[in-house]
């Protein structure tokens, strides 16, 4: 799950005091400058990288209680971190991603794939993997051609950025990531 919520830390607490006492969850748009690690209180850690106060910002929030099982912690760019957690044997890589938003560089929204493709790529075969992420990008209705990576009940047209998104999906052999209908 990928939340916006904005940069005050107690936006974070309230989020997951409301969720749960089991919710770790990826942030985007965080805000936040540095590379650090923080208690944002009720139970949480949230793991974040940022450089610019303004804009951008990725991070992972986890339960106090899973900190304990960090391996590693790869903070990419403001755009890209990743956090690899051995919980009861098995070897779990949670993925933060932020891509850039319609109207921004061409070159930026390469970067980001290209930074998230390489994440991925080093995260080795029989590891388990959860994305979070705003891609930023509508990949519309039908699936023709794209059957194996989403439904055909999509939403709009697809733009460039949507089909940046079921490219990764394709080039990383995710099977189905986009949902069906669900009987709207």
């Amino acid at each position: 799950m990928s939340l916006d919520c904005g940069r005050k830390p107690e936006h974070l607490k309230e989020t997951h005091q409301a969720r749960g006492e089991h919710a770790n969850s990826t942030y985007t748009e965080t805000r936040w400058k540095g590379s650090k690690a923080r208690s944002i209180g009720a139970g949480f850690k949230l793991f974040y990288y940022g450089v610019d106060s303004k804009r951008n910002g990725v991070g992972v929030v986890l339960k106090e209680e899973f900190v304990r099982n960090v391996l590693e912690v790869k903070r990419v760019s403001d755009r890209v971190m990743s956090l690899k957690l051995e919980i009861e044997g098995v070897m779990l890589n949670v993925v933060s991603g932020y891509a850039p938003q319609v109207g921004c560089e061409l070159e930026e929204k390469e970067r980001f794939w290209s930074e998230l493709d390489e994440v991925m790529e080093s995260i080795p075969t029989g590891e388990r993997v959860v994305i979070g992420a705003d891609f930023n990008g509508h990949v519309g209705e039908g699936n023709t051609g794209d059957e194996e990576v989403m439904g055909k009940f999509g939403v709009k047209e697809r733009n460039l950025e949507g089909q940046m998104v079921v490219d990764f999906a394709k080039r990383m052999d995710m099977g189905h990531l986009f949902s069906e209908d669900r009987g709207a």
